[in-house]
């Protein structure tokens, strides 16, 4: 019989800001007794990551898996990879970020358990090529990327075997091809079926490795796999046959292959992920083209051989698909660059770490995972970073009271955002889109209260009246690359999507009998042209401890028959810093008509307090005495003048109030996603849009004012 070299790397992580009785159920039912079983089987080989999010959670509240970890690296059964510490992709960081998280890992991993690692886990094993040289320069001698990378660079089944050597710049890095078939054979068939395969690839020849790298969750956190992997003994079952068939199946760590063999040759890998990763990234509406051409080629058997040649796209186009995604990058991008120009050495590393926790990766993508649509992960990420921007600019602004604004192309769109800071807000406008608020944060609590994200389509909306059961006919677990179970009856009635950005201060001019539904649906008719346009900044006046933008757009209404009714439209909006909380607007309303007419006029907020039905979230109409309403609710306000959300949980709340009697609709943003667990409804914030019904004459602005504020 032939022999072959099998190099098992597993990859354990929870994102920051996930829950405590998650960790505490991985921990649990997943890590805790892999690590038992693997004490069981000392012939068996693993090189094992962890996440830094995970390693301090497992620090503080488990330590004695640390000791179970120990013991392993004493019997030498185990090698430990490093990586960039909290989870981030590097490929989206400043290089000094990258190579920072990474260098974080290096130096943990040799407090706590003596050891330098000499390869690291890559994120998502997303892989653009100047990581090479990023990588190499923190001190890593490999890395694990999918075999799909390799298959895109032109090679064949048959060259999946071994490791290569890429380089950048002159500096090279060795790196290893992940076996797909073996990443859905494990542990989604039997082990029998595992050794198998591995007997089908072996040789007559030492020294041919086949590597697996995948997660360590499906070994017990999975939908379905802790029964089958440790009460069925699958785990068990699979070290067992790994031993009893040693004399052929060679188990070593990927330092140690390193040592022994020689790289099949250099190799350089385009930009890349796994291939489900790449199909997530697409456009919905190529993401669908693109699945219904591989179920085609798939049905005409055309598939395989073409495989190399049909990919999706790219990781970075998510930043695209979805602005709340590229939002959040732009501020990190944005934070790292304040904090890099701190002096003081001492807080500058405390809020590079808060920085560094608002890089991991969860929140800014979505596919099989909840991901970005996850709101509790995206806002961990932007608390971090708040906090990092608040000590960096407490440190940067020498007078706490002054009032800070720049004015940059912030989210790269090509045209200049206004970020403005005062002593407990900071205020991200964006004149091109609507002059709306993009990103408002309450410093004094690191809470971003417009973190929501907006209702739009995904290309599993249209299976999600198909549900499917999470076990097949032989008992064995699936994969959740294909399980599709819907957790919720109705969500289909629930599919609604957005026309514009959820951001705030967007200005709309209704037509005239709209209705809540028809608005909540977003079903009605906008008669302007303004919610999404471009504003320009008219005037900026700064005077004292006082600072106001002046924005204006000169737009239209239109109505049926062609008509259309010119509109100049402006809005002042004032900051002091003697009341650094308050948001002041001023909107003037004209009419360049030659007759009078009738509009409805809004102004929509989207503001979060991250749950619809914590009973310590809620909104009190006009007076504190009001009834209180859970922020899940749906409802209209007439005569309404002040609106408040309260957050008892984090003892803030955040005030709407209106200087003449409005008509005020809210209602709950949520979508429908998918998660590994299955397809459910998110709460990801709360609309806000009070409107009033005005009579616009020639020549004759009407005034409407606002004023948002946070309270504690």
């Amino acid at each position: 019989m032939g022999q072959i070299t099998f190099l098992l790397g597993i990859h354990n992580h929870q994102p920051v800001g996930n829950f405590e009785w998650v960790f505490e159920d991985a921990l649990n039912l997943c890590y805790g007794p892999f690590l038992e079983v693997l004490s069981r089987h000392p012939q068996v080989r693993v090189s094992l990551h962890h996440t830094g999010s995970l390693l301090e959670w497992i620090e503080q509240n488990k330590p004695a898996y640390f000791d179970k970890l120990r013991t392993l690296l004493e019997r030498n059964q185990i090698e430990l990879l490093g990586g960039a510490f909290y989870e981030p992709l590097i490929a989206t960081l400043t290089e000094r970020d990258a190579i920072g998280q990474i260098e974080m890992m290096n130096q943990y991993l040799f407090e706590k358990f003596g050891i330098r690692p000499k390869g690291m886990w890559l994120a998502e094993r997303v892989w653009e090529p100047q990581l090479a040289s990023i990588v190499k320069q923190a001190g890593m001698q490999y890395t694990l990327v999918d075999d799909t990378h390799f298959y895109y660079a032109g090679l064949q089944e048959q060259d999946m075997y071994g490791y290569y050597t890429t380089e950048d710049k002159g500096k090279t890095l060795s790196i290893f091809p992940i076996n797909k078939h073996l990443r859905y054979l494990i542990p989604f068939n039997t082990p029998e079926k595992a050794i198998e395969f591995l007997g089908s690839i072996a040789v007559d020849y030492e020294g041919r490795g086949v590597t697996l790298g995948d997660d360590g969750e499906k070994f017990g956190l999975w939908p379905g796999t802790h029964k089958w992997v440790f009460e069925e003994r699958y785990l068990d079952r699979l070290f067992t046959l790994l031993e009893e068939n040693a004399q052929w199946i060679k188990m070593i760590t990927f330092s140690e292959y390193i040592e022994h063999f020689k790289p099949r040759g250099r190799i350089y890998l385009p930009t890349a992920s796994y291939e489900e990763m790449m199909e997530w990234s697409l456009p919905t509406p190529a993401q669908k083209v693109y699945d219904s051409t591989l179920n085609d080629l798939k049905n005409k058997g055309l598939y395989e051989p073409l495989r190399p040649f049909i990919r999706g796209g790219f990781w970075r186009n998510f930043f695209s698909k979805y602005p709340e995604s590229n939002l959040m990058h732009k501020k990190m991008i944005y934070v790292s660059n304040l904090v890099s120009q701190m002096s003081d050495q001492g807080e500058k590393e405390k809020a590079q770490k808060e920085l560094w926790m608002g890089q991991c990766n969860c929140p800014y993508w979505h596919g099989l995972f909840g991901g970005l649509y996850l709101n509790y992960l995206r806002h961990a990420n932007f608390s971090h970073l708040i906090k990092a921007e608040d000590m960096a600019l407490n440190q940067l602004n020498e007078n706490e009271y002054t009032i800070r604004m720049d004015q940059i192309d912030y989210n790269c769109d090509g045209q200049d955002e206004i970020i403005i800071n005062t002593k407990d807000l900071n205020v991200y406008l964006q004149p091109a889109y609507g002059g709306s608020i993009a990103e408002l944060d309450f410093r004094p609590k690191n809470f971003n209260i417009t973190n929501v994200l907006t209702r739009r389509e995904e290309s599993y909306h249209a299976k999600i009246a198909q549900s499917v059961k999470a076990q097949n006919d032989s008992g064995q677990p699936k994969s959740i690359h294909d399980l599709t179970t819907v957790k919720e009856e109705g969500l289909d009635q629930l599919l609604f999507y957005d026309w514009h950005t959820r951001y705030s201060l967007l200005d709309h001019f209704f037509k005239p009998g709209t209705s809540l539904e028809d608005f909540y649906r977003c079903r009605y008719q906008e008669e302007g042209d303004f919610v999404n346009q471009e504003y320009l900044v008219d005037q900026t006046d700064r005077k004292d401890n006082r600072l106001a933008l002046t924005f204006k757009r000169e737009g239209h209404v239109f109505r049926e028959g062609n008509i259309s009714y010119p509109i100049n439209l402006q809005k002042k909006i004032t900051f002091q810093s003697k009341n650094s909380r308050t948001i002041s607007v001023q909107y003037d309303i004209s009419s360049l008509h030659h007759e009078p007419f009738e509009v409805w006029f809004g102004v929509e907020f989207n503001l979060t307090l991250l749950s619809g039905n914590d009973k310590k979230r809620y909104y009190l109409f006009n007076s504190k005495s009001s009834p209180r309403s859970l922020l899940r609710t749906k409802g209209e306000k007439t005569s309404c003048q002040s609106l408040e959300m309260i957050n008892d949980e984090d003892k803030f709340s955040i005030q709407l109030k209106m200087d003449s009697d409005a008509t005020l609709w809210y209602f709950p943003i949520e979508t429908i996603s998918q998660s590994e667990s299955g397809v459910e409804r998110t709460y990801q914030g709360s609309c806000l849009c009070p409107f009033w019904k005005l009579s616009l004459n020639p020549n004759q602005a009407i005034k409407v004012n606002l004023e948002l504020s946070i309270n504690i």
